[in-house]
C-alpha cells in the first residue's frame, strides 16, 4: 500500500483533488491521465516503481474527474490549454517551480502543451501512447469508419476492433468499460480483468458526476492557436513511450512524435497497447519514464 497525502489545490474557481507519494525532499514526477480518466488510472505498481528509482510522485483528478470540480461545459467550455493549466496549479499548490512530466493518451498532448508552452516548469518530457499536440485525427478515422484504406500522408486510424467497438454502441457501466479495456489492452500481452475491472470500479465509486467526465471528449475537439506551436520548440529531455499494438494510436503516432521533438528517445514496448492492464507492464513502462 503507498503511502500517499491527499490534498485540494486551487486551479482558479476549481478545486483539484491531488495525491502525493514519496520524500517531498526528492524531485516529483507529475503524472497526466488520459481523457476521462482519473488520477487513479496510474497503478500503484507503476507509482511504487517511480519512488524506487527516487522521485516522488503527484497524481491528480482532471477537471470533471474523481474528486476534482465539475465544470458546466455549455455555459463555460474549456480547451486542451485550460487542462494544462490545472496541471500548472497543481505544480503551485505543492509548491513547486518545476517536475518531470509524464503523461498518457490525452495527457500525453497536455504534457506536450506544458513543453512548449511553460518550458520553464519541465525538468523532463515523458509522452505516452500519444499523438502529436495539434493534429487532426478526424479525417483518418473517417475513412477508416467508411471503409477507405489509409491516406499515406496523414498518421494512421484506430484499429478495426477500436472502431467496432465503437460501434457497438454498448450501455455505459463498468461491464462497457471493461470490454473496451480489453481492446484497449490489445490481442498480445494477457489482460489482467480483475485488475481492469477494480480500476473502473474505484474510479466509480469516487467520482463525483461520472457523466461529466465525457466533457474531456468535447474539450479536445476545440481548436485553439496554441495547439499549433510547432513541437520542435520543446527543450526538455524527451522520451516517447508507445507499444507497437496500440488500437487508437498506432505506432505511427510515437514515431511522428519522435521525429517532431529535438533530441526525442522513442522507446517501442512490444505487444503493449493503449493502457497498462497487463501483468508486469506498469513497471515496465515507469522504467522508461525519463528522469
Amino acid at each position: 500500500m503507498l503511502d500517499a497525502q491527499e490534498r485540494f489545490v486551487a486551479s482558479g474557481s476549481l478545486r483539484i483533488w491531488t495525491e502525493r507519494v514519496g520524500d517531498p525532499g526528492l524531485p516529483v514526477v507529475l503524472l497526466i491521465a488520459g481523457s476521462a480518466a482519473q488520477g487513479v488510472s496510474w497503478p500503484d505498481a507503476l507509482v511504487g516503481r517511480l519512488v524506487e528509482r527516487g522521485v516522488a510522485v503527484i497524481r491528480f483528478d482532471h477537471r470533471d474527474t474523481g474528486r476534482s470540480s465539475g465544470v458546466d461545459f455549455d455555459a463555460h467550455p474549456y480547451a486542451i490549454g485550460d487542462m494544462a493549466r490545472d496541471c500548472l496549479a497543481v505544480l503551485d499548490g505543492h509548491g513547486l517551480g518545476s517536475a518531470h512530466i509524464a503523461g498518457t493518451s490525452l495527457g500525453g498532448v497536455i504534457a506536450q502543451w506544458l513543453g512548449v508552452h511553460a518550458p520553464d516548469r519541465v525538468r523532463s518530457l515523458t509522452v505516452m501512447s500519444s499523438s502529436p499536440m495539434g493534429h487532426d485525427p478526424s479525417p483518418a478515422w473517417a475513412r477508416a469508419r467508411a471503409g477507405e484504406p489509409p491516406d499515406p500522408d496523414d498518421l494512421p486510424p484506430p484499429s478495426p476492433a477500436f472502431l467496432a467497438h465503437q460501434a457497438a454502441g454498448l450501455p455505459p457501466g463498468v461491464e462497457s468499460d471493461v470490454a473496451l479495456f480489453r481492446v484497449f489492452n490489445g490481442p498480445v500481452r494477457p489482460f489482467d480483468e480483475p485488475a481492469a475491472r477494480a480500476e473502473l470500479e474505484l474510479a466509480l465509486s469516487r467520482a463525483t458526476d461520472p457523466a461529466a467526465a465525457a466533457n474531456h471528449h468535447r474539450a479536445v475537439w476545440i481548436d485553439a492557436p496554441d495547439l499549433h506551436a510547432p513541437l520542435s520548440s520543446i527543450t526538455a529531455p524527451t522520451s516517447i513511450v508507445h507499444g507497437d499494438r496500440d488500437p487508437v494510436c498506432p505506432l505511427g503516432h510515437g514515431e511522428a512524435l519522435a521525429a517532431a521533438i529535438p533530441g526525442a528517445v522513442l522507446h517501442v514496448v512490444p505487444g503493449m497497447g493503449h493502457v497498462m492492464t497487463s501483468p508486469g507492464l506498469p513497471e515496465e513502462v515507469a522504467d522508461l519514464v525519463r528522469l
